[in-house]
């Protein structure tokens, strides 16, 4: 079994133009039946948020994406760490929003700015244990509470882009459970390219303020 372990530190953090590169996901899970010819698919889809500490509002897992990883794989070990769920990762982000962190929110510089890349996880397993158990405490929500239990407008804009992304899904709750999500390993510079993609970047109008993560783990194999 694979023993969980906390990553200390920022020396292995990735940063872009100052701004600090971060990667969560939106995990989701399908109710019975949504293959009915009937269901309404948004009515059967159940949205994973997380409380942070000393707050009583919710969020999605994400954290600093770090230098000895893929950007898939910095997305999955967030949603370990923070939400004790594992599943099968989209390919492609949802989109990239800009916003502060909780200890510059008041600065006018691109210190303390972070880039933040959303994924949808469609979970295959929930945790008993995991690193942030004693920090965050999981909630399956519908659409319609997810929508109303975000913090910050970039985090409703993901939302908006996953549901548009699920209803285009033609074999939506027909993938098989995966124990692991194949990583393809790309160099630095096809990383940035990526990062630097127009197709990819979504600049919501102004820069919203988030907190940032505090849990840092690694799934040790």
């Amino acid at each position: 079994m694979s023993a969980l372990l906390a990553r200390t530190g920022r020396h292995r953090q990735r940063y872009v133009d100052q701004f600090r590169l971060v990667a969560g996901c939106i995990p989701f899970k399908l109710e019975k039946n949504v293959e009915d010819q009937g269901c309404n698919v948004e009515d059967r889809v159940l949205v994973l948020m997380i409380s942070t500490p000393k707050r009583d509002d919710l969020v999605f897992p994400k954290g600093g994406w770090e230098n000895d990883e893929t950007l898939d794989e910095a997305a999955c070990r967030e949603a370990i760490e923070e939400a004790g769920v594992k599943g099968i990762l989209d390919e492609n982000p949802l989109g990239v929003w800009e916003f502060r962190s909780k200890s510059s929110q008041n600065s006018c510089s691109l210190a303390g700015g972070c880039r933040g890349y959303m994924f949808a996880l469609q979970v295959t397993e929930e945790l008993d244990h995991w690193p942030g158990q004693a920090s965050y405490t999981r909630k399956w929500l519908t659409l319609h509470e997810a929508f109303e239990h975000c913090r910050y407008d970039w985090m409703r804009e993901a939302l908006k882009h996953f549901l548009t992304s699920l209803l285009r899904s033609k074999d939506l709750g027909r993938r098989s459970d995966l124990a692991e999500i194949h990583m393809i390993p790309v160099s630095d510079n096809e990383e940035e390219s990526a990062i630097m993609s127009p197709n990819y970047l979504v600049r919501p109008s102004g820069v919203q303020h988030l907190e940032e993560s505090s849990s840092k783990c690694v799934v040790q194999v």
